[in-house]
């Protein structure tokens, strides 16, 4: 397939996109990225090509996603975009494809149809991913969809990773764990041969670090088990979600606090997390540069949580040979990638702290048993490229 992919990932009130070109005999290559920010009230575009110069920030009307994708798309026909507003594919970044979607969908309506049935298990983003697809389809309706799904990654865990201690019904009704973030793992894997090709086969924890934040045990490139589990709430303490909680606290909220499920609902995924135990900030720059001590303790617990994930992961490897950080906090601070190695020193892990402060990619000792490596990730990419496969396949 020849031509221009557009990828999209959309949240409540923006939307994120990158342009892919694959020219003849060239490589797959971005050449824009850009959002669309405040979706609803006061919209901004803002677009930057390959070399990372600006080349548009602009208000526009967009109301909605309708609104978000018109602006994309007029821009790309206008002065700026060259006239290029022609997509051979887009490609959608979808949060939950549920048991069914084990890869990357051609989207039609039995499709959507699915992906709607789906809301209920991540309800802050799958919504806004399908009204993402069915505002592509109002401007540009014989432009080919795929949807990439962030839980097809962990499909092929083994059984007992993906199971609760339900009773059977429960499970067969699709209450398992799922896990997320795959496509960011997904590329980690893909490009590990090109950075860590010692390690491209081993036993590793692939830490994604962000305002969502998950780890992800990964042997002979599959993922074995995960943080994440049946919504993106699980696990890890995030910028604003609680992590891991137990079930009686949920209980304990509904009888004796006074709160009903929508409240709850807020509270662990908008009220909690980083924010809830500072008090200050769900950004981990902020935190690390206050003098707050409810700052440290988030910070800290950050930490205390990834470390002691990171070693059950390791006892569901039965062994250990590389841990690597990605995702905006994993890419960018220093400090709490320094944490968490020192917290695994345990495990074989030897930080070199000067490589650690210098971004890496190496951030252990040569002599350190287990090493540790920063790799930005890019989902973007990854969703590009089967974007383009789902299409040639389809066409054969």
């Amino acid at each position: 397939m020849q031509g221009q992919v557009l990828v999209l990932n959309a949240g409540s009130s923006s939307l994120k996109f990158s342009v892919f070109a694959r020219e003849q005999g060239t490589a797959l290559a971005a050449r824009y990225t850009g959002q669309v920010d405040g979706i609803g009230k006061s919209a901004k575009l803002s677009i930057a090509d390959d070399k990372g110069s600006r080349i548009a920030d602009q208000s526009v009307q967009a109301n909605d996603h309708d609104g978000a994708i018109a602006a994309i798309h007029d821009w790309f026909a206008g002065s700026g975009g060259g006239g290029e507003a022609s997509f051979a594919a887009v490609g959608h970044r979808i949060v939950h494809g549920g048991t069914r979607y084990t890869e990357p969908v051609l989207i039609n309506d039995a499709v959507m149809r699915e992906l709607a049935a789906l809301v209920p298990l991540a309800p802050l983003h799958q919504p806004h991913n399908i009204a993402a697809i069915r505002a592509v389809a109002a401007t540009a309706p014989k432009v080919p969809q795929v949807a990439c799904f962030d839980t097809a990654f962990h499909r092929g865990q083994p059984p007992l990773a993906q199971q609760f201690a339900l009773p059977r019904a429960l499970s067969a009704k699709g209450i398992i764990r799922y896990g997320f973030h795959g496509l960011s793992y997904e590329y980690i894997v893909s490009a590990l041969p090109r950075v860590v090709p010692s390690c491209a086969r081993g036993k590793i924890v692939i830490a994604h670090l962000g305002n969502g934040a998950s780890l992800c045990a990964v042997e002979q490139g599959r993922s074995i088990a995960t943080t994440m589990s049946f919504t993106p709430v699980d696990g890890l303490v995030m910028g604003t979600r609680s992590g891991s909680l137990d079930p009686g606290v949920v209980l304990y909220l509904l009888r004796h606090e006074g709160m009903d499920a929508d409240a709850v609902e807020k509270l662990i995924n908008q009220q909690s997390g980083l924010l809830g135990v500072s008090g200050v900030s769900s950004d981990m720059r902020e935190l690390l540069a206050s003098s707050d001590p409810h700052a440290r303790e988030a910070v800290d617990l950050f930490v205390y949580r990834i470390a002691r994930e990171l070693g059950s992961l390791a006892a569901a490897l039965h062994g250990l040979d590389a841990v690597i950080f990605t995702g905006g906090i994993g890419e960018h601070a220093a400090p709490v990638r320094a944490a968490v190695c020192r917290a695994t020193e345990w495990l074989g892990l030897t930080l070199d702290a000067a490589a650690n402060e210098a971004g890496g990619p190496r951030l252990s000792t040569a002599d350190s048993r287990v090493s540790a490596w920063m790799i930005p990730t890019d989902e973007n990419l990854m969703i590009a490229r089967h974007t383009i496969v789902t299409i040639e396949r389809q066409t054969k």
